[in-house]
């Protein structure tokens, strides 16, 4: 064979795979019109176990306490003892358990733990029921945000 049918014959490849190539992407676009397209932004985000929205917002809000244990797959987020600075006498402990896929307010429950320095040693003290609401509206409001900027992007 001489180098220019060879060449010719290479020529040719490109040609004939682009056009099969082409073929196939039109093919594989008329059958994409039966399937609904995938919501990248949906309401039920499983890829680590839980509501990935409800998971971040959650690791958000309480980004500023320290974390004893963070687990995606379970749904858990337990925070160590926080004192704020401007009020060393009180600390505070939040456990976060996110209960569904779905971004729903019932799939979020909050337990928080309340100390007050007495004597130099911690005594548990109630925690108001306020507080948990708020963390809770917080965390939901910032779950909602992160989806609405999901479907934008």
């Amino acid at each position: 064979m001489s180098k220019l049918s060879v060449l010719a014959t290479l020529g040719r490849r490109p040609a004939t795979l682009a056009l099969l190539g082409l073929t196939a992407l039109g093919l594989s676009a008329c059958a994409s019109k039966d399937r609904p397209r995938a919501d990248l932004a949906a309401s039920q985000v499983t890829t680590i176990g839980v509501n990935s929205y409800l998971w971040r917002a959650s690791l958000d809000a309480l980004s500023f306490m320290p974390l004893l244990q963070a687990d995606s797959s379970g749904g858990v987020i337990i925070t160590d003892w926080y004192a704020n600075p401007g009020n060393p006498g009180e600390r505070m402990k939040v456990t976060v358990s996110i209960l569904d896929q779905d971004l729903r307010a019932d799939a979020l429950r909050i337990a928080a733990s309340r100390q007050v320095a007495q004597g130099g040693t911690w005594v548990d003290a109630p925690v108001q029921a306020a507080t948990v609401q708020k963390l809770e509206e917080i965390i939901l409001t910032r779950a909602r945000d992160l989806r609405r900027s999901a479907i934008k992007g």
